[in-house]
């Protein structure tokens, strides 16, 4: 099923909605799901340990602070959020493979491109904490849903 983040704001005014600072990368462009946080910066093993685990149709949201100096997310992480049953992948930063994501058969939705890979345990990650960016809050297990139009965010389930 899917949901129109249109729809879904025009019915829910309390929804918050994410500044429209993010493209589409995945194979879907419509994902939805309970949210699971991340804290990062330009470090992504914490990402890739989080994929490594059942996503159970969650929303993995990564705040990597913006950065615009490397990419948080690859193919081989698309391969894990497939395999382990991710909905999709909200990265505040950038993602580089972005053939090969466009094929897999998952959600993603990043700031951009950059070719180089990140750095491996400069930074600590921490993980299911309050994370805001792009004029909305993201606390663990509220829903995300997001499309071509954008990303609406909810305390709550809106899709019944």
């Amino acid at each position: 099923m899917s949901y129109a983040t249109t729809d879904l704001s025009d019915a829910h005014p309390e929804a918050q909605t994410c500044d429209p600072v993010f493209s589409d990368f995945g194979g879907r462009t419509t994902f939805f799901g309970p949210i699971k946080t991340l804290k990062v910066f330009e470090d992504n093993a914490q990402v890739r340990a989080t994929l490594e685990t059942p996503g159970e149709n969650r929303v993995l949201v990564v705040d990597g602070g913006g950065s615009t100096r490397c990419a948080l997310f690859g193919g081989n992480l698309g391969v894990l959020a497939v395999k382990n049953a991710w909905a999709g992948v909200v990265v505040y930063g950038l993602i580089r493979d972005s053939g090969e994501i466009s094929q897999q058969a998952f959600g993603l939705k990043a700031l951009g491109k950059h070719p180089r890979k990140s750095e491996k345990g400069l930074h600590s990650a921490q993980a299911d904490r309050v994370v805001k960016f792009a004029g909305a809050t993201f606390t663990p297990g509220a829903w995300l849903y997001a499309d071509a139009d954008g990303i609406v965010v909810s305390d709550k389930p809106i899709h019944a």
